[in-house]
């Protein structure tokens, strides 16, 4: 038995088998991980094959965590390597952050996603070509002016070229498609031959496949059979000498699903609902990254659940806004763009004190940006991008599975202290997915909405101003300074609502000075005091002295980065942060107990700000704004560069780089 230490510390072990079938000899290695990518044109297919392979895993019962990556245009020209889509999958036999640094196989359907992917593959790494595409011309589109595979220029790794069009062709005769049809089942010819590799089950694809396709069942045989014929390719072919296992990991027992980020928020806002009484309704205007969440809270009306697909940002929001008046959950989902056009729809909902969630699913900006690409920048705008003093709760959550929790939380926060509450996502949370424990409903926690109920002998709601016998819809709680939630129509909850100052309790409108003085400060004060967890540090030495501190999805990174160097024998410190306004009440004396602070982002340093503002703290910010997100291996080099005592001049070679590149390019002008 062969052992060798990965690249997390875990040791593989090596065993010989003998095929069955063929009785080639083969070597059969048990691995606790292993990362692959599938690349191709957009339209390969490389999606499907890269989540029907997450699937099956998850059925497996590894732990998974996937990256799609695909170009923003809908359809790139061909063989372009802005046409270039991927899918990466890291699964493992123990519990895992993040989607993999780099893939240890690299499936490559065209010259463009060799070369826009190979930077990518470790020297050793296995890289599987599809050489029907290598003609002259997708190697001149591409940018070759040879044929790569001819040289040693690939000698680092160990290359398998194998014609996919040509097998899958033979494979299909049968159906009697055409040549072009026949080819765009390769994909599953890709599918079969890892599936292959890595002792994956063909059941349930199969039965996928013939789902997926029935009403064409001529594509439906297609596809099933190229997948086998990459199953076969493999199993009877010299080439592959060696075949993977990893096995299943340990989970806690309960029942599993794998979700993506977008598909758990609407599975929170579904449970939101059931756990509220109330309606959900979703006022939403098409985004990618969000888009998502709107078809898939679509399919789910026999929750009480209304989806309205609006003709524009501004009218999504308004819908959700007078459904929250009405008495529903309203909802409204966007992206970073849509959010600015949504800003004095969420301010009337400040005004008015409704309950209302707005989802953002951030992506690279400024304007339309990078639509298919991450970015963690719009954390300012939603904390301060709106007119006025206008508070809001803003949560973010961590990753796919996390989504469902941070959404019923939000919701909570929204329904108790009436209040429009922003969720914070983004890009590689939403369209990236692992493994989910559903949880039983009942175990979830209750949600009161606490309508109010009409004056009974007129002693229980007195106004300002007014006589027992009134409805008084700016009286507040006094725990939560929350203000009643009456449902129109309601006899004797008879109330005036709208954008313009109301006079404290009474809700006339009111410019009185010292009136709006109040109403300000009342509604600030309501958020200041919502009730939020502590932050949880995790150190398990207990004597480290700097504390790495994220939020939103840099928390898989930045665990993955915080297991390497503990490995090393470095002691680091771990937060996370979920509530983002207000701030947990004691994290200003977590960030005074260590002597360095480091806070990785996907933007220039907005949570740093925030922070050595509030807190005095000096703060390390860690930025990245290239719309990936932040690797591993990255922030390894951080926080052994943070311990050295050289970060900031690390941060600081950044813009001195981006500026030496515009001036290259005549850009920066003395």
């Amino acid at each position: 038995m062969l052992q060798v230490d990965g690249p997390e510390g875990v040791l593989f072990s090596m065993t010989i088998d003998t095929s069955p079938d063929t009785g080639l000899p083969r070597e059969t290695l048990d691995i606790d991980r292993v990362v692959i990518r599938f690349a191709g044109d957009s339209g390969d297919g490389m999606q499907l094959a890269g989540d029907r392979f997450t699937s099956e895993a998850a059925a497996f019962g590894n732990d998974l965590a996937t990256q799609p990556n695909f170009p923003a245009e809908i359809r790139a020209p061909r063989g372009t390597l802005a046409g270039v889509s991927s899918f990466q999958i890291h699964f493992a036999d123990y519990d895992i952050l993040t989607a993999g640094d780099r893939p240890d196989v690299l499936v490559a359907m065209n010259p463009a996603a060799l070369k826009a992917n190979i930077g990518d593959l470790p020297r050793g790494g296995t890289l599987i070509v599809n050489t029907d595409e290598f003609s002259k011309r997708n190697l001149t589109t591409a940018g070759y002016a040879t044929n790569p595979l001819d040289g040693d220029e690939f000698a680092d790794f160990q290359v398998h070229s194998v014609a996919m069009a040509t097998l899958t062709r033979g494979a299909v005769a049968s159906t009697g498609l055409s040549k072009k049809d026949a080819e765009r089942a390769k994909n599953m010819f890709a599918l079969g031959l890892l599936s292959w590799m890595y002792h994956r089950p063909v059941e349930g694809t199969e039965a996928f496949l013939r789902e997926k396709f029935a009403k064409i069942p001529a594509v439906a045989e297609a596809n099933v059979l190229a997948y086998r014929a990459g199953w076969n390719f493999g199993e009877t072919t010299e080439a592959f000498a060696t075949t993977y296992r990893v096995a299943a990991a340990t989970l806690p027992k309960g029942t599993y699903r794998q979700v993506t980020g977008n598909m758990a928020v609407a599975y929170g806002l579904v449970a939101a609902g059931k756990r509220s009484g109330l309606p959900v309704f979703l006022g939403a205007y098409p985004i990618t990254p969000a888009s998502d969440i709107l078809h898939e809270l679509s399919k789910h009306k026999n929750f009480g659940v209304t989806t309205f697909q609006a003709e524009d940002e501004i009218a999504g929001v308004g819908a959700a806004l007078g459904a929250a008046f009405g008495g529903a959950l309203g909802v409204t989902t966007t992206s970073g763009p849509g959010l600015g056009l949504k800003a004095e729809t969420i301010g009337l909902a400040v005004m008015t004190e409704l309950p209302m969630l707005i989802i953002d699913v951030q992506r690279g900006g400024p304007s339309t940006g990078l639509p298919t690409k991450t970015e963690q920048a719009d954390l300012l705008q939603a904390l301060f991008g709106r007119n006025g003093e206008s508070p809001v709760p803003v949560l973010a959550t961590r990753s796919p599975s996390d989504c469902f929790e941070t959404t019923l939380e939000a919701a909570r926060i929204a329904i108790t202290y009436r209040t429009p509450v922003i969720l914070l996502s983004d890009g590689a949370i939403a369209n990236g997915s692992e493994p989910w424990s559903v949880p039983e409903v009942n175990s979830l926690p209750t949600i009161d909405p606490s309508f109010a109920t009409p004056p009974e002998g007129g002693d229980e709601i007195t106004g300002v101003g007014l006589g027992k016998s009134e409805f008084a819809p700016y009286e507040r709680d006094a725990e939560t300074l929350a203000r009643p939630w009456a449902v129109p129509g309601t006899a004797g909850l008879e109330h005036r609502i709208g954008g313009l100052e109301k006079s404290n309790g009474a809700g006339d409108i009111s410019y009185d000075p010292a009136n709006h003085d109040i109403m300000v400060r009342l509604r600030q004060a309501k958020i200041d005091g919502i009730t939020v967890p502590d932050v949880q540090v995790d150190d398990p030495s207990g004597d480290a002295k700097t504390l790495v501190l994220g939020w939103g999805s840099s928390y898989g990174p930045i665990g993955a980065a915080a297991r390497r160097v503990r490995k090393k024998g470095i002691p680091i410190a771990q937060a996370h942060l979920t509530h983002l306004n207000p701030l947990p009440a004691n994290l200003g004396d977590v960030l005074r107990g260590y002597e360095r602070v480091v806070v990785p982002e996907m933007n220039l340093g907005q949570l740093s700000m925030l922070l050595r503002a509030r807190y005095l703290v000096d703060i390390q910010p860690v930025t990245k704004v290239a719309g990936l997100a932040f690797l591993a291996e990255e922030l390894q080099d951080v926080l052994l560069a943070a311990e050295a005592g050289t970060l900031p001049a690390a941060e600081a070679a950044k813009t001195t780089n981006a500026r030496n590149a515009a001036a290259t390019t005549g850009k920066v002008h003395a």
